[in-house]
């Protein structure tokens, strides 16, 4: 007898599956919108921060790369990663010439300093172009970080950084790359070399404002190191370790 109800329950378990497939797809198409919808309203947002923000005679960061400091900064915010609404922007698409780092108070929406700063030996040259993770690679690594505690090393006063994107930077500490100030941050090594000198990994400052920089951004502050790379945009905001 159960023959002839066969094509009954196929047709209802058809119906039953497809409806599923349905409201699934319905679903995916929902949280798309929100997403989307989100990034939108974001970088609206972002934007009008963008527009508002006082150089004090300094230049500001691209758009860009702000955005994308910024929308980091928000998420480690609610989580409690950090504490200030200190943001400070490296931008290593730009020539290791050029003042490519940014502090911002984001409370006062005011640039507080745009300096100088060295990438990795082995990163590049004048432009940045390679990074790694990885122990003794004399390479920077890019993403969003936690600013740690102040101390005194071979360097002069230094500030310890905690990497909090996984495979991306979360060897930093292990790795000693630190904010520390160096001789070889300065307009007369470019004019010198023809380019700025490059340190192990840290992104060191010129020595005249290290100290004053460090006691800005210590204690649980946001850094983040930008670079317009395919690969680094696919874990970007994603993965951060906590």
């Amino acid at each position: 007898m159960i023959y002839k109800f066969l094509p009954v329950l196929m047709f209802l378990f058809g119906s039953f599956s497809g409806n599923e497939k349905t409201t699934k797809t319905n679903e995916k198409k929902n949280v798309a919108a929100v997403t989307v919808e989100k990034n939108v309203s974001f970088a609206v947002k972002a934007e009008q921060i963008y527009h508002s923000l006082q150089a004090n005679d300094l230049s500001l960061p691209k758009l860009e790369s702000f955005s994308k400091a910024l929308q980091g900064f928000y998420r480690l915010k609610e989580k409690g990663l950090v504490k200030k609404d200190i943001l400070t922007i490296i931008d290593f698409s730009l020539s290791s010439n050029t003042k490519r780092l940014w502090i911002v108070d984001l409370k006062t929406n005011k640039i507080l300093y745009n300096s100088l700063v060295a990438h990795g030996r082995n990163t590049g040259d004048e432009f940045a172009n390679k990074f790694s993770n990885a122990s003794s690679s004399y390479q920077s690594s890019l993403g969003f970080y936690a600013t740690g505690e102040v101390y005194q090393g071979k360097h002069g006063i230094s500030l310890k950084l905690d990497g909090l994107e996984k495979g991306i930077n979360d060897n930093a500490r292990s790795r000693a790359v630190v904010v520390h100030g160096a001789d070889y941050v300065a307009e007369s090594f470019v004019k010198a070399h023809g380019r700025l000198g490059r340190s192990l990994g840290c992104p060191a400052l010129p020595v005249g404002i290290t100290k004053e920089v460090i006691n800005v951004i210590k204690d649980k502050s946001c850094l983040f190191i930008y670079h317009p790379t395919a690969s680094y945009k696919t874990k970007l905001l994603t993965e951060f370790t906590v």
